[in-house]
């Protein structure tokens, strides 16, 4: 009787057959089953502070070209023109229109772009190991690149420059983050306006969290480099040509970084969106068929 057999060995009790797989995994096995761990904390904070620290400095040993700066400054304005591009003027026009609109512009381009980063990084990591790693590559190689283009080309804002009309709306309406002499301000290099990092970062948080997400509003994202881009010009801290050069520097830094997933010594790596394929179970193999028993007309021949 099934109720006389629970406590003997080798016996199971009667129900549905366990499935060879184990369990469904939850979505936290499920994070875990990427295959790639979660770096160590404190070498990651320590990695990321002392990237933040080599450009910092990198940009304050760039100062002390002005000359250039505005030299350079006036040839991308001429180049600008020539190509036709819309004028930043009629971005800066359109915030211009009330005192709360300009402040909120200077305000997102000065409390958004650093905060919105590490808190990129600090989900990714969480989350999102493998995506994270990427991301990290992808970022610090990008400012790396952005650093020695500062080196190589200073450039003074168009807001510095005569020839554009622009206002320098940080610092007739608030808040600023640069001084009001460039070149009395110890605190930030004002002169490296090319490429825009603010762009850069916002356009690669963005891809980032697409890459990573899986809800189907995660396109959205895209409206924080969007809103960034128009921030940068209309405030006149930044060139059209800019944005562009950090497009460029960050599309060759998505092509130079593997991404999540791409490794070809791993065929079962997880997708972009985390999802672990499932390996197929082997087909049984097919049972040999029994010989056909002789028919009985053949048997008396």
């Amino acid at each position: 009787m099934a109720a006389g057999t629970r406590g003997i060995p080798g016996t199971r009790p009667a129900g549905p057959e366990p499935s060879p797989a184990g369990p469904e995994p939850t979505p936290a096995l499920a994070l875990e089953a990427t295959g790639t761990p979660r770096p160590a904390l404190l070498r990651e904070l320590l990695l990321v502070t002392a990237l933040f620290l080599v450009y910092k400095f990198g940009r304050l040993f760039a100062n002390g070209h002005e000359l250039r700066a505005f030299h350079n400054a006036d040839r991308i304005w001429d180049v600008e023109r020539a190509f036709h591009l819309p004028g930043e003027g009629s971005v800066q026009a359109l915030l211009m229109h009330g005192d709360q609109l300009v402040r909120a512009a200077n305000t997102y381009y000065a409390a958004v772009h650093f905060p919105a980063t590490i808190g990129f990084l600090a989900w990714l990591y969480w989350r999102r190991p493998a995506h994270y790693l990427w991301s990290r590559r992808v970022l610090a190689l990008l400012t790396a690149a952005a650093l020695a283009l500062h080196l190589l080309m200073p450039l003074a804002p168009p807001r510095m420059l005569a020839a554009t009309g622009l206002v320098d709306t940080a610092q007739v309406y608030g808040p600023s983050v640069y001084g009001a002499t460039p070149e009395a301000d110890s605190m930030a290099n004002q002169f490296a306006a090319m490429p825009s990092l603010h762009f850069g970062w916002a356009l690669m948080v963005a891809i980032g969290l697409i890459a990573a997400g899986r809800a189907r509003l995660r396109w959205l994202w895209l409206l924080h480099p969007a809103v960034t881009l128009l921030v940068i010009v209309g405030t006149a801290n930044h060139y059209w040509f800019d944005a562009l050069a950090a497009a460029a520097l960050l599309g060759l830094a998505l092509a130079v970084v593997r991404p999540p997933g791409a490794s070809p010594d791993a065929p079962d790596t997880p997708s972009a969106s985390g999802a672990v394929p499932r390996a197929r179970a082997p087909r049984p193999a097919e049972a040999p068929r029994p010989a056909e028993a002789p028919r009985p007309a053949e048997a008396l021949r």
